[in-house]
């Protein structure tokens, strides 16, 4: 075992941490979407 397996900076489980990255990352195209149905009902 090697020293960083020894010492983690961080304990919190990895899941979680891809779950909140792959809530995150749709949530923003999610986001563009919206904006740019809006535009195309506000231009039509």
């Amino acid at each position: 075992m090697n020293e960083f397996e020894k010492n983690p900076q961080s304990k919190r489980n990895d899941a979680i941490d891809s779950g909140v990255g792959f809530g995150v990352s749709f949530g923003l195209f999610a986001l563009m979407f919206i904006i740019a149905t809006v535009i195309k009902l506000i231009g039509s």
